[in-house]
């Protein structure tokens, strides 16, 4: 009876799931800010790229 005590008063394992949900959290807005900014850069690239092919194409 001792050891399922010991195991309902264990917090650890609770501690790392807590840690692994805050982490994954963390990474679905890393995966989302990135998603969106890459989206507005390719944007600002492709304009450039535009000016630029325009630029040294008209003498």
């Amino acid at each position: 009876m001792n050891i399922f005590a010991r195991f309902a008063q264990d917090e650890s394992g609770a501690t790392a799931i807590e840690y692994g949900l805050i982490a994954a959290l963390i990474s679905v807005g890393i995966i989302a800010a990135v998603s969106i900014l890459g989206n507005g850069l390719t944007g600002v690239f492709e304009t450039i790229n535009e000016e630029l092919d325009f630029n040294t194409t008209t003498p």
